[in-house]
C-alpha cells in the first residue's frame, strides 16, 4: 500500500502543477488525470481559444513526456498521422519515417475536420498502442496517450466522429468560458510572459507507468462493480437510446474510478466515484434516437436519469 500512497502524491503533484497554467478549471483538470491515469485517452469538446492546446502541453510538459501535435484538416492523409515508407536511392531500400503518432502524448487538435478515413488511422494506437504501416507493425511507447479537441455540432466544415472512435476516448470533458474573475486572472498571469513556457515537470513517464500501474492495485468492492454494470446495462435498455455503451465503456468506468480514487488519496473506490464520473465516461458513447434528439435528448442527460433513478445494489 505504500506504493499506493506514492503514487497519489505524484497524482497530486501533477495535478497542482497543471492547475498553475489552467486556471479556475480544477474539476476538468482531474477528470484529464482521471483519463491519463486509466491508461485512457481524452476528448474535449469545446470552441476555439479557451486553452485545450494548453491543457495538453501542461500534461506533457508535467510529466516529462514527449508531444507532438497534429492538426486535422479535410485533406490530411492516414499516412500524415501513422508514418510513410520512403524509397531511399542511395541505399536502394525503404526507409519508414515515423509520423508524430510516434510519440508519447499527441494533440490531435480539431480531429472532427478531417474525414472518417483520415480519423480511422488513429484507432489501432489508441486500443493496441500499435501502428501497422505497409503491413509492418510498429509498438508505441508507454505511457501513450491522444488528448482530442472536437469542434462543437454547429461548426461548419466538420465531420462526424465514427462510434468505434467515440468509444475509444475514456472521458470527455468541455473547458467551458472562465467567470469574470477568472479571465482577469488569465490575463494577469499573461501580461508579461505565458505561463506555460516556464512549466516544468514534477514527474517522469516512467513515475507516470508506475501510478497507471499501481491505479489497478486500488480496491473496487462487488456492490460497485454490480453498480456500473447495473448503470451500463440501463444504457442499452433506455427508450430515447438506439445504442448504449459498450463493454468498453464498462471497463473505462471501472478504471477511471480507481484512478479517481487514487488521485484523491483513497486505496478504494465509493459508488459516489460512479455517479461523479458516469457522464463523463459513458455520455459520449451513446446513440440517441433521431425523435429524441430532436426534444433534445443526448447522451449526458440520458446517463443523468439513470443514476437518478437506478439504486445502489444491495444497498439499504
Amino acid at each position: 500500500m505504500n506504493q499506493l500512497r506514492e503514487s497519489s502524491v505524484i497524482a497530486q503533484s501533477l495535478m497542482d502543477n497543471i492547475n498553475n497554467v489552467i486556471v479556475g478549471k480544477e474539476k476538468v483538470v482531474e477528470l484529464s488525470l482521471v483519463a491519463l491515469l486509466s491508461g485512457g485517452h481524452l476528448l474535449i469538446e469545446d470552441v476555439p481559444g479557451l486553452g485545450k492546446t494548453t491543457l495538453a502541453k501542461a500534461i506533457a510538459l508535467s510529466t516529462g513526456c514527449s508531444f507532438k501535435r497534429i492538426q486535422f484538416v479535410p485533406d490530411l492523409l492516414p499516412s500524415d498521422i501513422t508514418g510513410v515508407n520512403i524509397y531511399n536511392q542511395r541505399s536502394g531500400e525503404f526507409e519508414f519515417r515515423p509520423g508524430p503518432i510516434m510519440t508519447q502524448v499527441v494533440l490531435a487538435d480539431e480531429i472532427n475536420r478531417a474525414p472518417s478515413k483520415t480519423q480511422a488511422a488513429l484507432l489501432e494506437s489508441m486500443e493496441e498502442r500499435k501502428a501497422t504501416v505497409d503491413g509492418v507493425t510498429h509498438e508505441l511507447d508507454r505511457p501513450f496517450f491522444i488528448v482530442a479537441t472536437l469542434n462543437p455540432a454547429e461548426y461548419h466544415g466538420i465531420f462526424p466522429l465514427p462510434e468505434a472512435e467515440l468509444d475509444r476516448f475514456t472521458v470527455r470533458v468541455t473547458l467551458g468560458y472562465a467567470s469574470f474573475e477568472q479571465e482577469l486572472a488569465i490575463i494577469e498571469r499573461q501580461e508579461q510572459t505565458d505561463p506555460i513556457d516556464s512549466l516544468s515537470s514534477v514527474a517522469s513517464p516512467e513515475d507516470l507507468i508506475l501510478v497507471q500501474d499501481q491505479v489497478k492495485e486500488v480496491y473496487v468492492d462487488d456492490l460497485v462493480r454490480r453498480y456500473i454494470v447495473s448503470l451500463v446495462q440501463s444504457s442499452r435498455q433506455h427508450q430515447d437510446v438506439v445504442l448504449g455503451a459498450s463493454h468498453r465503456g464498462s471497463l473505462s468506468l471501472f478504471r477511471a474510478t480507481q484512478s479517481l480514487a487514487l488521485i484523491r488519496g483513497r486505496e478504494f473506490v465509493l459508488p459516489d466515484d460512479v455517479k461523479e464520473l458516469a457522464v463523463s465516461v459513458l455520455g459520449h458513447r451513446l446513440i440517441i434516437l433521431p425523435e429524441a434528439r430532436s426534444r433534445g435528448v443526448n447522451g449526458p442527460g440520458v446517463i443523468t436519469s439513470i443514476i437518478d433513478n437506478l439504486s445502489i445494489p444491495g444497498a439499504h
